[in-house]
Protein backbone atom coordinates (compact mmCIF):
# COMPACT_ATOMS: atom_id res chain seq x y z
CA UNK A 1 0.00 0.00 0.00
CA UNK A 2 2.78 2.39 0.98
CA UNK A 3 4.67 1.60 -2.22
CA UNK A 4 1.55 2.21 -4.29
CA UNK A 5 0.93 5.53 -2.55
CA UNK A 6 4.55 6.58 -2.99
CA UNK A 7 4.43 5.65 -6.68
CA UNK A 8 1.24 7.69 -7.13
CA UNK A 9 2.80 10.72 -5.44
CA UNK A 10 5.93 10.46 -7.57
CA UNK A 11 3.81 10.20 -10.74
CA UNK A 12 1.70 13.20 -9.72
CA UNK A 13 4.79 15.25 -8.98
CA UNK A 14 6.33 14.37 -12.31
CA UNK A 15 3.12 15.34 -14.13
CA UNK A 16 2.89 18.61 -12.24
CA UNK A 17 6.49 19.48 -13.08
CA UNK A 18 6.05 18.89 -16.81
CA UNK A 19 6.98 21.98 -18.83
CA UNK A 20 4.16 24.04 -20.26
CA UNK A 21 2.13 23.00 -22.19
CA UNK A 22 1.39 19.62 -20.65
CA UNK A 23 -2.22 19.53 -21.89
CA UNK A 24 -4.39 21.20 -24.57
CA UNK A 25 -4.44 25.00 -24.64
CA UNK A 26 -7.71 26.87 -25.19
CA UNK A 27 -7.47 30.15 -27.11
CA UNK A 28 -10.43 32.53 -27.05
CA UNK A 29 -10.73 34.85 -30.06
CA UNK A 30 -13.01 37.71 -29.07
CA UNK A 31 -14.31 38.45 -32.58
CA UNK A 32 -16.46 36.52 -35.04
CA UNK A 33 -15.13 33.87 -37.44
CA UNK A 34 -13.90 35.07 -40.81
CA UNK A 35 -12.04 38.20 -39.74
CA UNK A 36 -8.29 38.71 -39.82
CA UNK A 37 -7.89 37.99 -36.10
CA UNK A 38 -9.71 34.69 -36.48
CA UNK A 39 -7.82 33.67 -39.62
CA UNK A 40 -4.38 34.55 -38.24
CA UNK A 41 -5.08 32.80 -34.93
CA UNK A 42 -6.12 29.60 -36.70
CA UNK A 43 -2.94 29.75 -38.76
CA UNK A 44 -0.79 30.30 -35.68
CA UNK A 45 -2.77 27.76 -33.66
CA UNK A 46 -2.08 25.04 -36.22
CA UNK A 47 1.65 25.75 -36.13
CA UNK A 48 1.80 26.01 -32.33
CA UNK A 49 -0.01 22.68 -32.08
CA UNK A 50 2.76 21.14 -34.17
CA UNK A 51 5.71 22.84 -32.54
CA UNK A 52 4.61 22.62 -28.90
CA UNK A 53 3.06 19.16 -29.11
CA UNK A 54 -0.33 20.04 -27.59
CA UNK A 55 -3.57 21.05 -29.33
CA UNK A 56 -4.30 24.78 -29.47
CA UNK A 57 -8.10 24.82 -29.53
CA UNK A 58 -9.52 28.03 -30.99
CA UNK A 59 -12.90 29.21 -29.73
CA UNK A 60 -14.67 32.34 -30.98
CA UNK A 61 -16.40 34.41 -28.30
CA UNK A 62 -17.61 37.46 -30.21
CA UNK A 63 -19.82 40.24 -28.93
CA UNK A 64 -19.93 42.71 -26.09
CA UNK A 65 -17.24 44.82 -27.80
CA UNK A 66 -14.68 42.17 -26.89
CA UNK A 67 -15.75 41.83 -23.26
CA UNK A 68 -17.27 38.37 -23.68
CA UNK A 69 -13.80 37.12 -24.60
CA UNK A 70 -12.13 39.24 -21.92
CA UNK A 71 -14.34 37.74 -19.25
CA UNK A 72 -13.90 34.14 -20.45
CA UNK A 73 -10.12 34.44 -20.10
CA UNK A 74 -9.90 36.88 -17.21
CA UNK A 75 -12.10 34.73 -14.98
CA UNK A 76 -10.36 31.47 -15.96
CA UNK A 77 -7.82 29.64 -13.83
CA UNK A 78 -4.54 31.55 -14.37
CA UNK A 79 -2.62 28.41 -15.23
CA UNK A 80 -1.64 29.39 -18.77
CA UNK A 81 -4.09 27.01 -20.43
CA UNK A 82 -6.76 29.59 -21.30
CA UNK A 83 -5.50 32.42 -23.51
CA UNK A 84 -6.97 35.34 -25.41
CA UNK A 85 -6.11 36.31 -28.97
CA UNK A 86 -7.45 39.77 -29.64
CA UNK A 87 -7.28 42.61 -32.13
CA UNK A 88 -5.49 45.58 -30.65
CA UNK A 89 -8.65 47.64 -30.98
CA UNK A 90 -10.54 45.40 -28.57
CA UNK A 91 -7.87 45.74 -25.91
CA UNK A 92 -6.65 49.30 -26.38
CA UNK A 93 -9.58 51.19 -27.93
CA UNK A 94 -12.98 49.67 -27.08
CA UNK A 95 -12.57 49.88 -23.27
CA UNK A 96 -12.47 53.68 -23.57
CA UNK A 97 -15.97 53.50 -25.05
CA UNK A 98 -17.52 50.54 -23.24
CA UNK A 99 -16.43 51.04 -19.65
CA UNK A 100 -17.08 48.27 -17.13
CA UNK A 101 -15.92 48.87 -13.58
CA UNK A 102 -16.23 45.15 -12.85
CA UNK A 103 -14.04 44.07 -15.77
CA UNK A 104 -10.90 46.01 -16.61
CA UNK A 105 -8.99 44.02 -19.28
CA UNK A 106 -5.71 45.74 -18.41
CA UNK A 107 -5.95 44.29 -14.89
CA UNK A 108 -7.47 40.90 -15.71
CA UNK A 109 -5.16 40.11 -18.62
CA UNK A 110 -1.40 40.07 -19.16
CA UNK A 111 0.12 40.80 -22.60
CA UNK A 112 2.18 37.89 -23.90
CA UNK A 113 3.07 38.28 -27.59
CA UNK A 114 2.28 40.75 -30.37
CA UNK A 115 1.70 39.32 -33.84
CA UNK A 116 0.71 41.84 -36.52
CA UNK A 117 -1.61 44.58 -37.64
CA UNK A 118 -3.51 45.37 -40.78
CA UNK A 119 -3.69 48.08 -43.34
CA UNK A 120 -7.25 49.03 -44.19
CA UNK A 121 -8.76 49.07 -47.66
CA UNK A 122 -11.55 51.41 -48.64
CA UNK A 123 -13.98 49.24 -50.60
CA UNK A 124 -17.38 50.08 -52.00
CA UNK A 125 -20.26 48.01 -53.33
CA UNK A 126 -20.62 48.36 -57.13
CA UNK A 127 -24.01 50.05 -56.67
CA UNK A 128 -22.25 53.13 -55.25
CA UNK A 129 -21.79 55.39 -58.31
CA UNK A 130 -18.07 56.04 -57.89
CA UNK A 131 -15.06 54.61 -59.71
CA UNK A 132 -12.17 56.06 -57.75
CA UNK A 133 -11.22 58.03 -54.66
CA UNK A 134 -11.84 61.44 -56.24
CA UNK A 135 -15.37 60.42 -57.23
CA UNK A 136 -16.03 58.95 -53.76
CA UNK A 137 -15.08 62.27 -52.16
CA UNK A 138 -17.28 64.23 -54.54
CA UNK A 139 -20.23 61.90 -53.96
CA UNK A 140 -19.85 61.81 -50.17
CA UNK A 141 -19.61 65.60 -49.95
CA UNK A 142 -22.65 66.04 -52.20
CA UNK A 143 -24.64 63.47 -50.20
CA UNK A 144 -23.76 63.93 -46.52
CA UNK A 145 -25.10 61.11 -44.36
CA UNK A 146 -26.23 59.01 -47.30
CA UNK A 147 -23.42 56.43 -47.32
CA UNK A 148 -23.40 53.70 -44.65
CA UNK A 149 -20.14 52.07 -43.64
CA UNK A 150 -19.77 48.79 -41.77
CA UNK A 151 -17.16 47.87 -39.17
CA UNK A 152 -16.28 44.83 -37.03
CA UNK A 153 -17.85 46.69 -34.09
CA UNK A 154 -18.00 49.86 -32.07
CA UNK A 155 -14.53 51.02 -31.05
CA UNK A 156 -12.69 48.71 -33.45
CA UNK A 157 -9.77 49.96 -35.53
CA UNK A 158 -11.86 50.31 -38.72
CA UNK A 159 -14.42 52.33 -36.75
CA UNK A 160 -11.78 54.69 -35.36
CA UNK A 161 -10.07 54.91 -38.76
CA UNK A 162 -13.29 55.82 -40.56
CA UNK A 163 -14.17 58.46 -38.00
CA UNK A 164 -10.69 59.95 -38.36
CA UNK A 165 -11.27 59.86 -42.12
CA UNK A 166 -14.62 61.65 -41.68
CA UNK A 167 -12.84 64.40 -39.78
CA UNK A 168 -9.84 64.69 -42.08
CA UNK A 169 -11.82 64.50 -45.34
CA UNK A 170 -14.72 66.67 -44.20
CA UNK A 171 -17.40 64.06 -44.95
CA UNK A 172 -20.16 62.31 -43.01
CA UNK A 173 -20.44 58.52 -43.31
CA UNK A 174 -22.93 56.63 -41.12
CA UNK A 175 -21.61 53.85 -38.88
CA UNK A 176 -23.16 50.36 -38.91
CA UNK A 177 -21.40 48.10 -36.35
CA UNK A 178 -21.19 44.31 -36.75
CA UNK A 179 -19.71 41.51 -34.64
CA UNK A 180 -16.65 41.04 -36.78
CA UNK A 181 -15.11 41.90 -40.16
CA UNK A 182 -16.64 38.77 -41.73
CA UNK A 183 -20.28 39.76 -41.09
CA UNK A 184 -19.58 43.33 -42.27
CA UNK A 185 -18.05 42.00 -45.48
CA UNK A 186 -21.04 39.74 -46.06
CA UNK A 187 -23.45 42.67 -45.89
CA UNK A 188 -21.22 44.77 -48.13
CA UNK A 189 -21.27 42.02 -50.75
CA UNK A 190 -25.05 41.91 -50.40
CA UNK A 191 -25.40 45.65 -50.86
CA UNK A 192 -26.85 46.16 -47.38
CA UNK A 193 -24.11 48.73 -46.64
CA UNK A 194 -22.19 50.93 -49.06
CA UNK A 195 -18.57 50.72 -48.04
CA UNK A 196 -16.06 49.45 -45.48
CA UNK A 197 -12.56 50.17 -44.33
CA UNK A 198 -11.73 46.50 -44.73
CA UNK A 199 -8.86 44.88 -42.78
CA UNK A 200 -7.97 42.59 -45.68
CA UNK A 201 -10.67 39.92 -45.58
CA UNK A 202 -12.31 41.37 -48.72
CA UNK A 203 -9.22 41.43 -50.94
CA UNK A 204 -10.23 38.29 -52.86
CA UNK A 205 -13.68 39.73 -53.59
CA UNK A 206 -12.09 42.97 -54.79
CA UNK A 207 -9.79 41.01 -57.09
CA UNK A 208 -12.82 39.16 -58.44
CA UNK A 209 -14.60 42.43 -59.20
CA UNK A 210 -17.36 41.89 -56.65
CA UNK A 211 -16.21 44.98 -54.75
CA UNK A 212 -14.48 48.15 -55.84
CA UNK A 213 -11.16 49.06 -54.23
CA UNK A 214 -10.98 52.83 -53.78
CA UNK A 215 -7.98 53.59 -51.54
CA UNK A 216 -5.49 52.12 -49.06
CA UNK A 217 -5.35 53.33 -45.47
CA UNK A 218 -1.78 52.23 -44.96
CA UNK A 219 1.80 53.23 -45.72
CA UNK A 220 2.04 51.72 -49.22
CA UNK A 221 -0.12 50.64 -52.14
CA UNK A 222 -1.14 46.99 -52.30
CA UNK A 223 0.93 45.06 -54.90
CA UNK A 224 -2.20 43.48 -56.39
CA UNK A 225 -3.82 46.91 -56.82
CA UNK A 226 -0.95 49.11 -58.02
CA UNK A 227 -3.26 51.80 -59.41
CA UNK A 228 -5.16 52.27 -56.13
CA UNK A 229 -3.62 55.17 -54.16
CA UNK A 230 -3.07 55.47 -50.44
CA UNK A 231 -5.02 58.03 -48.44
CA UNK A 232 -1.80 59.85 -47.64
CA UNK A 233 -1.21 60.34 -51.35
CA UNK A 234 -4.51 62.22 -51.32
CA UNK A 235 -3.49 64.38 -48.35
CA UNK A 236 -5.43 62.45 -45.69
CA UNK A 237 -3.23 61.45 -42.75
CA UNK A 238 -3.69 59.66 -39.45
CA UNK A 239 -5.91 56.88 -40.79
CA UNK A 240 -4.46 53.44 -40.00
CA UNK A 241 -5.26 49.88 -38.99
CA UNK A 242 -4.74 50.45 -35.29
CA UNK A 243 -2.66 48.59 -32.69
CA UNK A 244 -1.13 45.13 -33.00
CA UNK A 245 -3.10 41.94 -32.53
CA UNK A 246 -1.73 39.70 -29.82
CA UNK A 247 -1.90 36.93 -27.26
CA UNK A 248 -2.92 37.60 -23.65
CA UNK A 249 -3.02 35.34 -20.59
CA UNK A 250 -4.98 35.62 -17.38
CA UNK A 251 -3.15 37.90 -14.96
CA UNK A 252 -1.02 35.75 -12.70
CA UNK A 253 -0.35 33.05 -15.30
CA UNK A 254 2.94 31.21 -14.77
CA UNK A 255 5.94 33.10 -16.10
CA UNK A 256 7.24 29.88 -17.64
CA UNK A 257 4.09 29.59 -19.76
CA UNK A 258 4.00 33.21 -20.95
CA UNK A 259 7.69 33.35 -21.75
CA UNK A 260 7.64 30.05 -23.63
CA UNK A 261 4.58 31.07 -25.63
CA UNK A 262 6.23 34.40 -26.43
CA UNK A 263 9.38 32.69 -27.70
CA UNK A 264 7.44 30.18 -29.75
CA UNK A 265 5.13 32.77 -31.32
CA UNK A 266 8.12 34.91 -32.32
CA UNK A 267 9.82 31.86 -33.82
CA UNK A 268 6.72 30.74 -35.75
CA UNK A 269 6.23 34.26 -37.12
CA UNK A 270 9.62 33.99 -38.81
CA UNK A 271 8.68 30.86 -40.74
CA UNK A 272 8.45 31.56 -44.50
CA UNK A 273 5.05 29.91 -44.89
CA UNK A 274 3.58 31.90 -42.00
CA UNK A 275 5.09 35.17 -43.22
CA UNK A 276 3.75 34.47 -46.71
CA UNK A 277 0.26 33.84 -45.37
CA UNK A 278 0.35 37.01 -43.27
CA UNK A 279 1.50 38.93 -46.33
CA UNK A 280 -1.36 37.45 -48.35
CA UNK A 281 -3.75 38.75 -45.71
CA UNK A 282 -2.06 42.16 -45.86
CA UNK A 283 -0.97 41.83 -42.21
CA UNK A 284 2.25 43.59 -41.21
CA UNK A 285 4.27 41.64 -38.66
CA UNK A 286 4.90 43.23 -35.29
CA UNK A 287 8.53 43.77 -34.31
CA UNK A 288 9.77 41.15 -31.84
CA UNK A 289 8.73 42.07 -28.30
CA UNK A 290 9.17 40.36 -24.95
CA UNK A 291 6.05 40.15 -22.74
CA UNK A 292 7.30 43.21 -20.85
CA UNK A 293 7.86 45.17 -24.05
CA UNK A 294 4.43 44.21 -25.35
CA UNK A 295 2.90 45.31 -22.05
CA UNK A 296 4.63 48.70 -22.39
CA UNK A 297 3.31 49.00 -25.95
CA UNK A 298 -0.24 48.21 -24.81
CA UNK A 299 0.01 50.85 -22.07
CA UNK A 300 1.26 53.52 -24.49
CA UNK A 301 -1.46 52.78 -27.07
CA UNK A 302 -4.12 52.68 -24.35
CA UNK A 303 -3.11 56.18 -23.30
CA UNK A 304 -2.98 57.46 -26.89
CA UNK A 305 -6.53 56.31 -27.61
CA UNK A 306 -7.77 57.66 -24.29
CA UNK A 307 -7.04 61.08 -25.76
CA UNK A 308 -8.16 60.39 -29.36
CA UNK A 309 -11.59 58.88 -28.58
CA UNK A 310 -13.01 62.02 -26.91
CA UNK A 311 -11.60 64.16 -29.74
CA UNK A 312 -13.63 62.10 -32.24
CA UNK A 313 -16.78 62.30 -30.14
CA UNK A 314 -17.16 58.50 -30.14
CA UNK A 315 -19.34 57.10 -27.37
Amino acid sequence: MRLALLAALVWAGAAFSQPWPAKPVRVIVNVAPGGVADVTMRLLGARLTETLGQPFIVENRAGGDGYIGFEAVGRADPDGYTLLYSPGSSMMIAPHIVKRADLDPTKLLAPVAATGRVSLYVMTHPKVPVADFKELMAYARANPGKLNYGTPGNGTSPHIATEVFNRQAGVKLNHVPYKGAGPALKDLLGGVIDLVFDPGVGLAQAKAGKLRMIAVAGPVRHPDFPDVPTLEENGIRGVDGGPYFGFYASAGAPREATERLNREVLRVLQEPQVRSRFQGLAVDLAPPMTPAEFAAYVKAEWERYSRLIPELGIQ
